[in-house]
Formats: structure tokens, C-alpha cells, sequence
């Protein structure tokens, strides 16, 4: 009866140490995951406030000169904007000098 309680000992040890390992495993892919989510809703987000900061200096822009900056550039120029192209891809459109223009700011 010794080895039998003893060899259900080992496979019961055997067994706790499969599910730690599996735990472990689980637990890193999960967070794997999860930190991918995370940095691809902080690209999303830093697109947005990219946006946000053109319009703005767009429509400052307006309200001093009178009409919407023909290009991006003017804006880093004559306004002080910064904007990391190597993190985003940013459109710029203008259609009319009194019309704000369409600006989209795409994560790389």
C-alpha cells in the first residue's frame, strides 16, 4: 500500500506542476494580448489628438488671417504646431479658404 499511496503522490505532484505550467502559460499570452490591445488603442487615440491639435491650430489660423492655411506646413510655420510623421500619417485637404479643411491622422 506504500507505493500505491506513493506513486499517487508523484502523479498528483506531477499534475500540480502541468497546471502551474499551463497557468503560467495562459497568464503570459493573455497579457501578450492584452498589451497589444492596449498600444494599438494608444495609437488610436494619439491619431485623434494629432487631429484635434491641426483643427485647432486651423482654426486659430482663420480667426487671425481670415481664412483656413492652405497647408500643413503654414501651421508649423506660423503656429507653432509639431507633428511626428514617423508615428502618423496625416492628409490634409483644403477645399476653399472658408472651409475648414478635412484632415486625417492614420496610426503607422
Amino acid at each position: 500500500m506504500d507505493r500505491e499511496h506513493t506513486s499517487r503522490q508523484r502523479k498528483h505532484r506531477r499534475g500540480m506542476r502541468f497546471a502551474a505550467v499551463a497557468l503560467v502559460l495562459a497568464l503570459a499570452v493573455g497579457g501578450w494580448f492584452a498589451a497589444g490591445a492596449v498600444g494599438q488603442n494608444l495609437r488610436e487615440q494619439g491619431a485623434v489628438s494629432v487631429r484635434n491639435a491641426i483643427l485647432d491650430s486651423a482654426k486659430q489660423c482663420c480667426a487671425i488671417e481670415g481664412s483656413y492655411p492652405s497647408s500643413l506646413e503654414h501651421l508649423e510655420q506660423g503656429y507653432g504646431l509639431r507633428v511626428n510623421r514617423d508615428d502618423y500619417v496625416i492628409t490634409y485637404e483644403v477645399f476653399a479658404e472658408n472651409i475648414m479643411p478635412s484632415v486625417v491622422v492614420v496610426p503607422r
